[in-house]
């Protein structure tokens, strides 16, 4: 249907030494990367969690173990198995142990409401769910109109140390009272397992549940769709492993059993997933994982175990740039930092080479390619206003917004449509949006971008109306549904507007109801109750009504134009 830059691939010539053009995808499961780790580097740290640390022989027996015990609850392969955990060895070995089974993994935030939590575990019918202990109320509250069948329920004192104390400067008593802090008392409801008992060990050997990659599912990874409702976009066993030999084979520099990631990005988004988790176990790497970004926490991590790779989004280096105990030093131990998932300034990449951050690289991607499509070159040659080039083995053209068959040349903007082994099969129970996204095995990404001659791709204006905070997608149409609830909101619209901090921050334009006065605190309070945090507006302002076009649509450009001109 499309064919990039009319068969050339201007891009290739930009490489770095030894990136191949073609690459040879191994046909194997997901849990290949983490046997074949396992069995070269055994003793080598797989996980560091707190001072805890789990190599890769520990971590694949927890793995098995886990896969026994879902066995052992009646989990067949193809059910679905949500994940509702932060970045913690729980997480991992319920990933893993999923896919052992043959089972989908299907990750969703653990900071979700009610509602959120509601939609995605009805939407891909998950049998089993791991969870958090502090988020089990969440899953309780709406259990009953699920088809849950067992909750697994951890804590993540399950896997600290008391010895933690050393880290934190506190005395042993203040430690194990923090440790005690951390546990969250679970009702004995029915149906209810501790996770410590999905780690018995098995009566007999085993196995990876026999699959196609190419064909079963490996994971259901949620975003947002054109109608605001989150989507579960398909990916297959071959699409992670592709992507993770796509993103290993740019890194000629990698260093296989010596790296250290620090994931702090969470695993539940795919950033997260396939940069701090995925990638790194292609190469025995070790990855240490924090439960959430706390600039102390990062700069004690930086401090102690001297990671080598630190991906992140911009919001998160700024916040720790802006620490006044951060030091050059800190920094010394990295040889690649990735940005990805929103724009990245000339501000923040100024003031990290200023403290000497080494090989820093902007890239792309989206959750429909699993998701890594672009990055800029390892070793230098970066150009980090730009998200880089495509990954060997990805096509990307730019086409005309009205006639998508026409492919523009350089320099001309459009939407950016791309081909390749990481593009995932569809979204779960969404046929219509699948295929008004996918054509021939061409992904239609909806952002607004332009090639110049090298191949170099520049992301102008992300999907017409998704706002990124802090590298989330959030929909306007999802926070609109929500205000509109409150007597107060007679009409509303919804926009993202450029902040330093976040990417960007929302802000909802409210025609208030006549007879109920406007509050912008009794607003607020309101979409707290329903939405996670990055998804309630920053402020919200009274308006008279709202700009629209002949067709009745709201014209949000006008709103975010006003907003940006006047923000006073």
């Amino acid at each position: 249907m499309w064919h990039a830059s009319q068969g050339s691939f201007p891009w290739r010539r930009w490489y770095q030494p030894g990136v191949p053009e073609e690459l040879s995808i191994p046909d194997i499961p997901v849990t290949r990367l983490l046997d074949d780790a396992a069995d070269r580097h055994p003793r080598r740290p797989a996980l560091i969690f707190s001072d805890r640390r789990i190599s890769y022989r520990e971590l694949r027996a927890a793995v098995d173990r886990f896969a026994d015990g879902l066995r052992r609850l009646g989990v067949q392969p193809g059910d679905r198995v949500a994940l509702i955990l932060p970045n913690c060895p729980q997480l991992v070995i319920a990933f893993y142990g999923a896919l052992r089974r043959g089972a989908v993994a299907v990750q969703h935030n653990p900071l979700y409401t009610e509602e959120e939590m509601l939609h995605q575990l009805s939407d891909c019918g998950a049998r089993v769910a791991v969870v958090l202990d502090r988020s089990y109320a969440t899953v309780r509250a709406v259990r009953s109109r699920l088809r849950l069948e067992h909750v697994i329920v951890t804590s993540l004192a399950d896997f600290m140390l008391v010895t933690e104390r050393v880290t934190l400067r506190l005395p042993l008593a203040e430690a194990r009272r923090r440790r005690a802090d951390l546990v969250v008392d679970v009702p004995d409801d029915p149906g209810v397992v501790p996770f410590r008992e999905m780690q018995r060990a098995p009566q007999e050997p085993v196995r990876q549940w026999d699959l196609e990659p190419s064909r079963h599912l490996a994971a259901i990874q949620y975003t947002g769709g054109t109608e605001g409702r989150p989507k579960g976009a398909m990916l297959t066993h071959r699409n992670l492993v592709a992507n993770a030999c796509q993103q290993c084979s740019w890194d000629r520099q990698g260093r296989p059993g010596e790296d250290v990631t620090l994931a702090v990005l969470p695993l539940f988004h795919s950033f997260g997933l396939m940069s701090c988790l995925l990638s790194p176990m292609m190469t025995a790497g070790a990855v240490v994982l924090l439960p959430r970004f706390d600039a102390d926490r990062v700069l004690r991590a930086l401090r102690k175990y001297r990671p080598t790779v630190f991906p992140g989004v911009p919001t998160l280096f700024e916040e720790l740039l802006d620490s006044p105990r951060l030091l050059p030093s800190d920094l010394g131990s990295l040889r690649i930092v990735v940005s990805g998932a929103m724009d990245l300034g000339q501000g923040t990449i100024d003031r990290l080479e200023r403290l000497g951050a080494k090989g820093l690289i902007n890239g792309y991607g989206l959750t429909e390619a699993s998701p890594g499509v672009t990055a800029n070159p390892f070793g230098g040659g970066a150009r980090n206003l730009t998200v880089g080039l495509p990954l060997p083995m990805t096509e990307a053209v730019i086409v005309d917004q009205d006639r998508p068959t026409r492919v523009l040349p350089p320099g001309e903007p459009g939407e950016l449509v791309v081909r390749g082994p990481q593009v995932f099969g569809g979204y779960w129970n969404a046929p219509l949006a699948t295929a008004q996204t996918l054509s021939k095995g061409w992904l239609r990404t909806g952002d607004i971008a332009v090639m110049d001659e090298d191949g170099f791709i520049t992301i102008l204006e992300r999907r017409r109306d998704m706002i990124k905070v802090s590298g989330f997608s959030v929909f306007p149409t999802e926070v609109e549904r929500v205000l509109r609830r409150h007597p107060a909101v007679h009409d509303c619209a919804v926009v993202g507007v450029p902040d330093v901090r976040r990417g960007e921050r929302i802000i909802a334009h409210v025609v208030e109801h006549p007879a109920y006065p406007f509050s912008a605190d009794e607003l607020r309070r309101h979409c707290e109750r329903y939405l996670t945090h990055y998804k309630v507006p920053a402020e919200f302002r009274l308006r008279t009504d709202l700009p629209r076009n002949a067709l009745g649509k709201v014209v949000r450009r006008r709103l975010r134009d006003k907003v940006v001109n006047s923000p006073a």
